[in-house]
């Protein structure tokens, strides 16, 4: 099987900048599981990697959907297994980094989903409906559903998969042979990275870029239905949440929320093998990658 590297972790971690600095010294090219990063102008609001930043190592899944476009999962992997077989044939090494965790196993762990092409014509249907709307959907086939009725990609998503009729727990057979290096911070010190994080992207212009794609035309019910930055910050700017300082304590809340929930689905992994990050994670990494490589 393919040899394949993850750089797994929450916001503010710096698991992409390590994504770069392994890649380079690997000859790797990344593919990003970011379910935000895959949509164009979403930048600031999704910390998504600069060309500056990304070293001139190729990157993929990012920019590749217009806002308000479905993209779900198997979307996700199915691109990627058509990634990895060519990222390989050009001498270069597999790598996976991001923090959307059900991304990342449905690839290394060969969730089995149905291989049928997305139903683009079933997808559109759905873009009609509202959020109560397909909720309402959802609640009929599958009564018991865990999802939220206010998180619209994920009622899209499971509507799907239910529509291609693939079980809600999927079965799995790997299809790579994977490495996962984790990124991790104490609790204290990565809420300080998130709240450095968040000023730096208010002063860059984070306000501007949702007013920017409110104005052409990208719906506010999508935006809020990304969450976090983009939820927070239209129901800012449409009035729904009139006060800018409790809009962005909040939002700092959520995210740090966001954060505890993305390492409570990583820590359920046994295969991470976590780097210290106030040590010399690089070398730790290099470590890893080496003996893996070379097995």
């Amino acid at each position: 099987m393919q040899k394949v590297v993850a750089v797994v972790g929450t916001n503010a971690s710096g698991k992409s900048d390590l994504g770069v600095q392994l890649a380079r010294a690997f000859n790797g090219e990344i593919i990003s599981a970011d379910s935000r990063q895959v949509f164009r102008g979403l930048d600031l609001g999704t910390g998504k990697i600069t060309p500056e930043e990304m070293q001139g190592i190729a990157h993929h899944m990012i920019d590749i959907r217009d806002p308000g476009e479905f993209f779900s999962m198997a979307d996700f992997q199915r691109l990627s297994f058509a990634l990895i077989p060519q990222i390989a044939a050009r001498g270069h090494l597999p790598m996976i980094v991001g923090g959307t965790g059900l991304y990342v196993d449905s690839v290394l762990d060969g969730y089995d989903l149905s291989d049928t092409e997305p139903d683009l014509a079933y997808r559109a249907e759905l873009e009609k409906l509202t959020t109560p709307e397909l909720y309402a959907m959802l609640l009929r086939v599958v009564p018991d559903t865990d999802v939220t009725a206010q998180n619209r990609n994920r009622v899209m998503r499971m509507l799907e998969r239910i529509h291609d009729r693939d079980s809600a727990i999927p079965t799995r057979s790997k299809k790579v042979d994977s490495l996962r290096l984790g990124v991790s911070w104490p609790r204290e010190i990565l809420a300080t990275r998130i709240e450095e994080r968040l000023e730096r992207r208010f002063r860059a212009g984070m306000l501007e870029e949702v007013q920017g794609l409110l104005d052409r035309g990208v719906s506010a019910e999508f935006l809020i239905g990304l969450g976090l930055e983009y939820r927070y910050i239209t129901l800012y700017l449409t009035g729904q949440m009139p006060d800018f300082s409790q809009m962005r304590g909040e939002l700092a809340r959520a995210i740090r929320k966001f954060a505890k929930r993305q390492m409570t689905w990583f820590r359920r992994c046994p295969d991470i093998l976590w780097l210290d990050m106030q040590s010399d994670p690089f070398a730790q990494a290099s470590e890893a990658i080496t003996r893996f490589l070379n097995t």
